[in-house]
């Protein structure tokens, strides 16, 4: 054996190496096909939602469970276009939508990075006030709120019954909880080496805020935001609640009753309807999810 035999032995794979890799093999394959099998169990329901919004009424009146169709109509789409006011409604939703995601957040925001750097007296009860207030069901609170907002629209009538504030202060206030706890483990993992150097250099603390911590936890932020307007858009019961006789204030969610029928509904209608709320959510993710991996990676940079 010369001394140039020992390392090339070293360096030979074992025996049992092709069983380890197969078996990686097997298993990457079966994680792969798991997560197939869970995408498409997700996506049945949105494509089975199209599916009906395009069949022909007549097919869906006979019960037609095919999952196809051969002569795909626009029919439905139509008849939820042609609601009454529809356009307003399709608007009222955008506007409570956008100024929940928009007030909440910032609000949030705030008040996590205030929780999080700063000590006083009362935070810990704070907290646990703030988490509390997520355990209560929303069906308890419904008719409390009710009456909270007709008396507060005696003093303020942009917020009482039948006016958009009126969901938008509901919305904010349910959205603000979650969103403080999400944003403080974001604020809480930015080091306090960074707001030192940040001082130092002269910063005060809202220039550090603003220019330096919130592109650090934007990530947390957008996802904020996301559900925030997710909860907003899709909301039934408060726009029932307190949108009682004002037609003009109306929210899309609405717009689907007027297919919900005593003798028959009109299911075409109801998936074309609930396939055109969907479309902006889906924008919205895509345009937020291009700013949450650049928020990502600029965390990371920085």
């Amino acid at each position: 054996m010369t001394a140039v035999d020992v390392p090339l032995r070293k360096n030979r794979p074992a025996p049992d190496a092709p069983q380890k890799f197969r078996k990686g093999g097997r298993r990457r394959f079966g994680a792969d096909a798991a997560g197939l099998a869970i995408a498409l169990l997700v996506a049945f329901p949105l494509f089975w939602m199209v599916l009906s919004a395009l069949k022909p009424k007549t097919a869906l009146d006979a019960g037609d469970a095919a999952p196809f169709t051969l002569e795909p109509s626009f029919d439905s789409f139509m008849r939820v276009l042609s609601v009454n006011n529809f356009g307003r409604y399709f608007l009222n939703s955008v506007i409570v939508a956008l100024v929940v995601v928009i007030v909440s957040t910032v609000l949030a925001f705030l008040a996590s990075v205030a929780l999080t750097r700063y000590q006083f007296k009362m935070r810990t009860k704070l907290l646990i006030v703030v988490l509390v207030s997520q355990m209560v069901p929303v069906e308890a609170l419904t008719i409390p709120l009710f009456f909270l907002l007709r008396n507060a629209g005696e003093a303020v009538p942009l917020v009482g019954l039948n006016q958009l504030g009126s969901l938008v202060l509901v919305h904010v206030g349910f959205s603000i909880p979650f969103a403080i706890w999400m944003l403080r483990g974001f604020v809480a993992a930015v080091p306090v080496e960074i707001e030192e150097a940040a001082r130092i250099d002269g910063a005060s603390g809202f220039r550090f805020v603003r220019s330096i911590l919130f592109p650090l936890v934007a990530p947390g932020v957008v996802a904020c935001s996301v559900f925030s307007f997710i909860s907003t858009w899709n909301d039934f019961l408060f726009a029932k609640t307190f949108i009682i006789s004002a037609q003009e204030n109306q929210t899309l969610p609405m717009a689907l009753l007027t297919f919900f029928k005593p003798d028959q509904n009109d299911w075409g209608a109801i998936m074309a309807g609930s396939v055109i709320m969907t479309i902006p959510v889906l924008i919205f993710f895509i345009a937020v999810q291009r700013k949450l991996v650049s928020g990502l990676a600029g965390a990371v940079k920085g």
